[in-house]
C-alpha cells in the first residue's frame, strides 16, 4: 500500500531527478465512502466480535486466540481511519507530525497483521483437515501464543521505520501526511515497495496451496456428497476472497508506479492514472476490517454457537442454539475427516 499526495509534483525515479509530474488536483471525495462504511460496519461487527470472545465463548483452543488476534488488529485500523477520512475531506493534514506517524504506523501495521493472521488461520485449517493426525493439531494455548507473539513482532517491525521517520509534506496551498516522502529516503522507500509486494504474494500462494489441498483432500474422501465438500471449504474460500478484495488492488498499484517512477522518462498521464487507482484501492484496503467478522463465523464453531445463541430467537439461523452447534461443527468438518474443534 503506497500513499502519495495528488496534488505535490512527483519527481521521476529513473536516476536523473531532474524532471517532474505538474502538481493536479485528482478531487475524488467520493473515495471517503468506503473507509466511512468500514468505520460504522467495522465497529459494529468487531465489538459484537469481541463481545462474544470475551464474555460469550466458554472455551478458548488456538483457532480462536488467531481469530482474536485478528479483531486487534481490525481495531487498529479503526482507530487510524479517523484522521485519514478527515484528511481526505479537508483535502490536507491538520493533526501534526507526531499522529501522521501514529495514524501511518496503525495503518501499515493492521495490513500485515492481518494478512498474517489470516494465512495462520488458513494453516491451521490445513493441518486440521488434510493432516489430523500432525502434532500442529495438538498445539496447545501457550504454543498459539508464542506464535502470535512471532507474528505480532514481525508486522510490527516491518512498520517501525514509519514512527523513525518525517512524513509531513509541505506544499503552496496543503500540507499532507504522506508515507516517505522525503527524496533521501530512496532506499528506503525501495526497502517498502519490496516488503509490502512480498507480504502480499508469500501469504497468497499459501492461502491457495492450502485451499487447494483441502479442496482435493476433501473431495477423494466425500466423493458423492458435495455439499458438505463445499461447507467446509467455506473457511479457506472466505479467506481468500477477503484476501484478493481487500489486498491485491494496492498490491497492483504499488508494483505500477514502482514500474512507472523507475523510467527516465516520465510518462504523468499514466502515473496520474496509476494515483487516481491507488487512492481508490486504498478504501478496499481498510474493508478487510468490515469484512472479518464474516470469517469469524466461518472458521469458528464455537463462535458461530455464541453469536447464535446470543441472538433473539426468532433470529438464531433458522435453528435453536442447540442445533447451531451441530450445524456448524458440519460447516466446519464434514463427516469422515476425524476432525474435532474444541
Amino acid at each position: 500500500m503506497t500513499i502519495l499526495n495528488p496534488t505535490t509534483p512527483i519527481p521521476s525515479g529513473g536516476g536523473s531527478g531532474s524532471s517532474s509530474c505538474p502538481p493536479v488536483d485528482f478531487q475524488l471525495g467520493g473515495v471517503t465512502l468506503l473507509p466511512v462504511l468500514t468505520v460504522i460496519l467495522g465497529l459494529l461487527g468487531n465489538i459484537v466480535a469481541l463481545w462474544i470472545f470475551c464474555f460469550k465463548l466458554k472455551a478458548w483452543n488456538p483457532n480462536n486466540l488467531f481469530l482474536f488476534n485478528l479483531v486487534i488488529a481490525d481495531f487498529l485500523i479503526l482507530m487510524s481511519l479517523p484522521l485519514r477520512i478527515d484528511d481526505f475531506l479537508r483535502g490536507h493534514w491538520v493533526f501534526g507530525d507526531g499522529l501522521c506517524r501514529i495514524d501511518l504506523f496503525l495503518m501499515y501495521s493492521n495490513r500485515s497483521a492481518s494478512m498474517a493472521l489470516m494465512t495462520v488461520v488458513a494453516i491451521y485449517r490445513y493441518f486440521k483437515v488434510v493432516h489430523p493426525h500432525h502434532w500442529f493439531n495438538r498445539m496447545t494455548k501457550r504454543q498459539a501464543a508464542y506464535v502470535l507473539v512471532f507474528v505480532w513482532l514481525l508486522a510490527i517491525s516491518l512498520s517501525v521505520p514509519i514512527l523513525a521517520n518525517n512524513h509531513i509534506k509541505d506544499s503552496a496551498n496543503s500540507t499532507r501526511c504522506i508515507f516517505f516522502t522525503s527524496t533521501s529516503l530512496t532506499n528506503l522507500v525501495t526497502m517498502h515497495r519490496i516488503l509490502a509486494v512480498l507480504e502480499f504474494i508469500i501469504p497468497m500462494a499459501m492461502l491457495l496451496f492450502c485451499s487447494i489441498r483441502i479442496s482435493s483432500f476433501l473431495r477423494e474422501r466425500q466423493m458423492g456428497k458435495p455439499e458438505k465438500v463445499r461447507k467446509a471449504m467455506r473457511v479457506c474460500n472466505a479467506i481468500v476472497v477477503v484476501f484478493m478484495v481487500c489486498f491485491l488492488p494496492t498490491t497492483v498499484t504499488t508494483i505500477g508506479l514502482w514500474v512507472i517512477c523507475s523510467y527516465h522518462s516520465l510518462d504523468c498521464t499514466t502515473l496520474y492514472t496509476f494515483i487516481r487507482l491507488t487512492i481508490v484501492s486504498l478504501g478496499l484496503n481498510f474493508l478487510n476490517s468490515a469484512l472479518d467478522p464474516i470469517l469469524y463465523i466461518f472458521s469458528s464453531s464455537m463462535f458461530k454457537k455464541a453469536l447464535c445463541s446470543s441472538l433473539p430467537r426468532f433470529l438464531r439461523c433458522g435453528q435453536d442454539a442447540g442445533d447451531a452447534e451441530k450445524t456448524a461443527k458440519s460447516v466446519d468438518y464434514p463427516a469422515g475427516t476425524e476432525i474435532h474443534e474444541g
